[in-house]
Protein backbone atom coordinates (compact mmCIF):
# COMPACT_ATOMS: atom_id res chain seq x y z
CA UNK A 1 0.00 0.00 0.00
CA UNK A 2 1.35 3.31 -0.92
CA UNK A 3 1.00 6.32 1.29
CA UNK A 4 -2.11 8.46 0.59
CA UNK A 5 0.32 12.04 0.64
CA UNK A 6 2.98 11.23 -1.66
CA UNK A 7 1.98 8.21 -3.48
CA UNK A 8 5.18 7.07 -3.68
CA UNK A 9 6.90 5.69 -0.48
CA UNK A 10 5.01 2.76 1.52
CA UNK A 11 2.60 3.03 3.71
CA UNK A 12 4.05 2.51 7.51
CA UNK A 13 2.03 4.35 9.61
CA UNK A 14 -2.14 3.42 9.53
CA UNK A 15 -4.75 5.48 11.39
CA UNK A 16 -8.02 4.66 11.81
CA UNK A 17 -10.27 7.59 12.72
CA UNK A 18 -14.08 6.91 14.42
CA UNK A 19 -15.84 10.26 13.47
CA UNK A 20 -19.30 11.37 15.92
CA UNK A 21 -21.82 11.10 15.89
CA UNK A 22 -23.02 8.30 13.33
CA UNK A 23 -19.09 6.72 14.43
CA UNK A 24 -17.80 6.73 10.45
CA UNK A 25 -14.95 5.31 10.14
CA UNK A 26 -11.89 7.40 8.16
CA UNK A 27 -8.74 5.35 7.11
CA UNK A 28 -5.05 6.63 6.47
CA UNK A 29 -1.88 5.83 5.62
CA UNK A 30 1.20 7.41 5.32
CA UNK A 31 5.07 6.87 4.43
CA UNK A 32 7.93 7.96 7.67
CA UNK A 33 8.02 11.14 6.14
CA UNK A 34 4.41 11.98 5.44
CA UNK A 35 3.47 11.05 9.06
CA UNK A 36 6.12 13.35 10.71
CA UNK A 37 5.03 16.41 8.20
CA UNK A 38 1.49 15.60 9.58
CA UNK A 39 2.77 15.97 13.15
CA UNK A 40 2.04 12.30 13.74
CA UNK A 41 4.45 10.21 16.48
CA UNK A 42 6.25 7.01 15.00
CA UNK A 43 6.93 4.03 17.24
CA UNK A 44 10.84 3.45 17.84
CA UNK A 45 12.14 1.36 15.63
CA UNK A 46 13.72 -1.52 17.26
CA UNK A 47 16.05 -3.78 16.23
CA UNK A 48 15.55 -7.78 16.48
CA UNK A 49 18.92 -7.50 18.47
CA UNK A 50 17.94 -5.30 21.24
CA UNK A 51 14.72 -7.27 21.14
CA UNK A 52 16.45 -10.61 21.50
CA UNK A 53 18.81 -8.62 24.29
CA UNK A 54 16.05 -6.89 26.13
CA UNK A 55 14.13 -10.51 26.40
CA UNK A 56 16.92 -12.63 27.12
CA UNK A 57 18.09 -9.92 30.53
CA UNK A 58 14.53 -9.85 31.35
CA UNK A 59 14.05 -13.90 31.66
CA UNK A 60 17.86 -14.40 33.16
CA UNK A 61 16.79 -11.68 36.00
CA UNK A 62 18.78 -9.08 35.54
CA UNK A 63 17.23 -5.84 35.80
CA UNK A 64 17.35 -2.75 36.64
CA UNK A 65 19.34 -2.31 39.56
CA UNK A 66 21.35 -5.45 39.23
CA UNK A 67 24.28 -4.28 39.66
CA UNK A 68 23.50 -2.38 43.45
CA UNK A 69 25.24 -4.09 45.97
CA UNK A 70 24.90 -3.69 50.36
CA UNK A 71 27.65 -1.64 51.75
CA UNK A 72 28.00 -4.46 55.06
CA UNK A 73 27.44 -7.84 53.37
CA UNK A 74 28.53 -7.41 49.76
CA UNK A 75 25.83 -9.26 48.27
CA UNK A 76 24.34 -7.77 44.96
CA UNK A 77 20.89 -7.27 43.52
CA UNK A 78 21.78 -9.82 41.55
CA UNK A 79 22.83 -12.51 43.51
CA UNK A 80 19.99 -11.26 45.45
CA UNK A 81 18.00 -12.59 42.20
CA UNK A 82 19.51 -15.58 41.08
CA UNK A 83 19.38 -17.28 44.94
CA UNK A 84 16.16 -15.43 46.25
CA UNK A 85 18.25 -15.09 49.54
CA UNK A 86 19.28 -11.90 51.53
CA UNK A 87 22.86 -11.88 52.92
CA UNK A 88 21.74 -9.49 55.99
CA UNK A 89 19.19 -7.28 57.73
CA UNK A 90 20.73 -4.45 55.76
CA UNK A 91 20.09 -5.41 52.12
CA UNK A 92 16.26 -4.53 52.68
CA UNK A 93 17.79 -0.75 52.87
CA UNK A 94 20.20 -1.00 50.15
CA UNK A 95 17.91 -3.43 47.97
CA UNK A 96 14.70 -0.96 49.09
CA UNK A 97 13.66 0.73 45.92
CA UNK A 98 13.67 -2.88 43.75
CA UNK A 99 12.54 -4.85 46.82
CA UNK A 100 9.11 -2.99 47.58
CA UNK A 101 7.02 -4.14 44.59
CA UNK A 102 8.08 -7.53 44.87
CA UNK A 103 7.04 -7.85 48.47
CA UNK A 104 4.02 -5.79 47.56
CA UNK A 105 3.34 -8.58 44.83
CA UNK A 106 4.10 -11.92 47.65
CA UNK A 107 1.81 -10.28 50.52
CA UNK A 108 -1.08 -9.21 47.78
CA UNK A 109 -0.48 -5.34 48.65
CA UNK A 110 0.51 -5.30 52.47
CA UNK A 111 3.96 -3.79 52.76
CA UNK A 112 4.32 -4.52 56.59
CA UNK A 113 3.60 -7.86 59.01
CA UNK A 114 -0.11 -7.38 60.31
CA UNK A 115 -0.01 -11.04 62.17
CA UNK A 116 -1.36 -14.51 60.80
CA UNK A 117 -4.77 -15.36 60.11
CA UNK A 118 -6.92 -16.10 57.75
CA UNK A 119 -6.93 -13.56 54.64
CA UNK A 120 -11.27 -13.97 54.64
CA UNK A 121 -11.84 -13.46 58.19
CA UNK A 122 -13.96 -11.19 59.04
CA UNK A 123 -12.42 -8.52 61.81
CA UNK A 124 -14.93 -8.35 64.15
CA UNK A 125 -16.04 -12.36 64.38
CA UNK A 126 -12.70 -14.33 66.47
CA UNK A 127 -11.72 -17.21 64.93
CA UNK A 128 -12.43 -20.81 65.56
CA UNK A 129 -9.02 -21.51 66.65
CA UNK A 130 -8.82 -18.22 69.07
CA UNK A 131 -12.36 -19.20 69.97
CA UNK A 132 -11.53 -22.83 70.73
CA UNK A 133 -8.08 -22.04 72.60
CA UNK A 134 -10.96 -19.72 74.93
CA UNK A 135 -13.45 -22.25 75.51
CA UNK A 136 -9.96 -24.90 76.14
CA UNK A 137 -9.13 -22.31 78.99
CA UNK A 138 -12.32 -22.03 80.25
CA UNK A 139 -12.75 -25.58 80.97
CA UNK A 140 -9.64 -26.16 82.49
CA UNK A 141 -10.07 -23.23 84.81
CA UNK A 142 -13.67 -24.77 85.32
CA UNK A 143 -11.97 -28.22 86.53
CA UNK A 144 -9.82 -26.68 88.28
CA UNK A 145 -12.35 -25.19 90.32
CA UNK A 146 -14.43 -28.12 90.58
CA UNK A 147 -17.77 -26.62 88.75
CA UNK A 148 -18.28 -29.69 86.82
CA UNK A 149 -21.57 -28.35 85.51
CA UNK A 150 -19.72 -25.87 83.48
CA UNK A 151 -17.26 -28.19 82.69
CA UNK A 152 -19.55 -30.44 80.67
CA UNK A 153 -21.20 -27.76 79.31
CA UNK A 154 -17.86 -26.48 77.62
CA UNK A 155 -16.82 -29.49 76.72
CA UNK A 156 -19.73 -29.89 74.83
CA UNK A 157 -19.48 -26.33 73.58
CA UNK A 158 -16.28 -27.70 72.09
CA UNK A 159 -17.22 -30.38 70.66
CA UNK A 160 -19.70 -28.59 68.59
CA UNK A 161 -16.73 -26.23 67.88
CA UNK A 162 -14.59 -28.70 65.97
CA UNK A 163 -17.54 -30.70 64.58
CA UNK A 164 -18.49 -27.68 62.65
Amino acid sequence: MLCQKCRKSPATVHLLDIVPPDGEKIERHFCERCSAEEGLATPKQETISSMLEGFIKQSAGITAGADLSCPDCGMTFREFRSTGLLGCPNDYKAFEKHLAPLIERAHRGATHHVGKGPARLDEGAPGVHTQLAKLRRQLKEAIKLEDYEEAARLRDRIKTCESA
